[in-house]
């Protein structure tokens, strides 16, 4: 297949607000001979992207191309003869038309050249559409439950936002396992919507004191884990609710990044506190073909049930009212949110 000179790309000329996102025809990217060439079918939507927009994680230069998360087809493989005998790359099955799901920083464009330790190959039963919506989320549920915090039988755990793309996650593979999922969000419809999930309790946080109700649900002890997405507003009342010798893994930022504070605060209850990132679970060809086999078996056997709130179209008014809506004060969307490239 012979490749276009030039590719559609959803790009940014600097930082700032919404109206920053572009849609930009620029030249085809350089293929790596260790490399997938992808033609992309669809963008995830993830509040990283917005992290990135807005300066709080750094883009090497400018301008920059958005998204890290996309699913389409192969159009080449590399052409690096240590990677084609790499017994790791042989074992994931990729061909040239093979469904496969990409992360990597500056994809959001029709046509992409990926290195091949991101690309995860996607089974004929599941679409590009669902394995876009699955594999960042996907991924970060099914490493952070077994690296960041064991989940395991017995356990409960509180999942912040969990009528969001990644808490619904959270809240099947805790209900999997057999812990206990305590989950806040901002209505009752969401509420039902966890509860359908996987949650076995969930607190509407505008109108109901969290820490106390966590409290009254555990007899008083805390939870023994909490998943924390929200960040700033949030931090402070994790440190009320945990158990004894507890966890409390920081997710993600949607209110604010967590300020400073004081180390000793761990002490108290001998508390563990991580704030890591999916991308150091997956870091190793190894690590991501094991961790890619894992979540994409829950999808296929409908363990892992992945709920998409709306498809939005592959310009800069679409990428903008994504963002304005995954991020919108309240939480104005549950499940994932894609972009379809045409």
């Amino acid at each position: 297949m012979a490749l276009p000179p030039t590719v559609e790309a959803i790009t940014i000329p600097h930082i700032g607000g919404f109206e920053v996102i572009q849609k930009t025809t620029i030249p085809f990217p350089q293929v790596n001979p260790g490399d997938i060439v992808i033609k992309v079918d669809y963008l995830g939507v993830n509040f990283i992207d917005t992290y990135y927009r807005q300066g709080l994680y750094k883009y090497q230069g400018f301008p920059a191309i958005l998204g890290k998360e996309t699913a389409g087809t192969i159009v080449a493989l590399p052409t690096d003869n240590a990677v084609l005998n790499n017994e790791t790359f042989k074992g994931q099955g990729f061909k040239v038309g093979g469904k496969v799901a990409a992360d990597f920083l500056g994809t959001h464009a029709t046509y992409i050249s990926v290195p091949w330790k991101s690309v995860y190959p996607v089974p004929e039963s599941i679409s590009t559409r669902v394995a876009a919506a699955a594999l960042l989320q996907g991924l970060t549920a099914v490493t952070f439950f077994e690296e960041a915090y064991k989940v395991k039988k017995g356990d409960t755990i509180l999942v912040h936002t969990v009528a969001g793309g990644l808490g619904l996650l959270f809240a099947q593979l805790g209900k999997r396992i057999g812990a206990t999922v305590i989950g806040t969000t901002s209505s009752p419809a969401k509420a039902e919507l966890a509860k359908k999930n996987g949650a076995d309790h969930v607190i509407l946080y505008p109108v109901e004191d969290t820490v106390q109700r966590v409290l009254e649900l555990t007899n008083g002890e805390g939870v023994d884990a909490v998943f924390d997405g929200v960040g700033k507003d949030t931090f402070d009342n994790n440190f009320k609710l945990i158990k004894r010798k507890g966890t409390i893994v920081s997710v993600g930022n949607a209110s604010g990044p967590v300020a400073p504070f004081s180390v000793p605060r761990l002490v108290e209850k001998n508390i563990k506190l991580l704030r890591p990132t999916m991308s150091n679970y997956v870091y190793t060809p190894e690590e991501a073909a094991h961790y890619g086999k894992v979540l994409f078996d829950l999808v296929e056997k409908g363990d892992l049930k992945i709920q998409i709130f709306k498809e939005y179209p592959f310009t800069a008014e679409g990428v903008q009212e994504a963002q304005r809506d995954l991020t919108a004060p309240g939480g104005k969307t549950t499940g994932k949110l894609l972009i379809k490239v045409e």
